[in-house]
């Protein structure tokens, strides 16, 4: 089900229910205000783990020399980055990101390592991608789809922008496996992660919502069945860090 048609005509912001229209803009100020300090609110988040979840997610995703990829969600440049010596100096690396100031903000961080070639950077919604269909061989979108008003579309848009036999890949914060970890991380979340905010980065309201927007992602299980309905053949995900994050995969066949 779309989340836009959870109750009539509104969605959630992190635990609070904002009329549809409203989300992206709510949205787009929490990054605009985290731009500058987003590799902290990571590592805050994921207590520096989330470098590892990424070199996991781009080493195992189906990708070769030549290949065009979208990656969506992706303004910091961390997972195209990565993607760059797999795909070669033919391929090529689309960054897709709604939020202009994270976009400005991975593109300067890639220009200051010396990756300029093979790079395009796209302002663009995920549930309207502005490409024609079938036009990448792999989409990617890590710590992103969270944040989309209309999960269900933005699915429908990466199958339609894959070529057949292509791969869609989600890395995402999911639900913990472990339940006497649960509290644990609920602490860390709810009242240690908006401090770290609030202390390194005078921002204690957006931490407090990335916090709350992990609880209303869909959970492993139901992110599947998403995927499917979607459109998306051999759909599987691995769980990783006792299910703190979770890695999905589909394919257009």
């Amino acid at each position: 089900m779309s989340e836009s048609s959870e109750q009539a005509g509104t969605t959630h912001f992190g635990f609070r229910d904002v009329p549809v229209g409203e989300k992206q803009k709510l949205v787009g100020e929490v990054f605009s205000s985290v731009a500058a300090k987003y590799d902290l609110m990571n590592d805050a988040m994921s207590l520096g783990i989330h470098r590892v979840w990424k070199r996991w997610f781009v080493a195992t995703a189906q990708v070769r020399k030549g290949d065009r990829v979208l990656d969506l969600a992706g303004g910091t440049g961390d997972i195209a980055a990565l993607l760059k010596d797999r795909v070669g100096p033919d391929g090529e690396l689309v960054l897709g990101d709604i939020n202009g100031d994270m976009l400005r903000v991975g593109r300067d961080r890639m220009t200051d390592r010396g990756n300029v070639r093979g790079f395009e950077y796209v302002q663009c919604n995920a549930q309207y991608l502005p490409f024609p269909d079938a036009s990448f061989d792999l989409v990617t979108i890590a710590f992103g789809l969270r944040n989309v008003t209309d999960k269900d579309m933005a699915l429908r848009e990466m199958l339609r922008v894959l070529r057949p036999g292509g791969q869609a890949r989600v890395l995402e914060f999911s639900e913990v496996t472990a339940d006497w970890f649960k509290p644990i991380y609920d602490f860390h979340s709810f009242k240690v992660l908006p401090k770290l905010g609030k202390l390194f980065a005078g921002d204690a309201d957006s931490y407090q919502y990335l916090a709350e927007s992990i609880r209303k992602h869909p959970p492993q299980e139901q992110l599947k069945a998403m995927m499917e309905a979607a459109g998306f053949a051999r759909c599987e995900y691995k769980n990783l860090t006792g299910g703190i994050v979770a890695a999905h995969t589909g394919y257009k066949v």
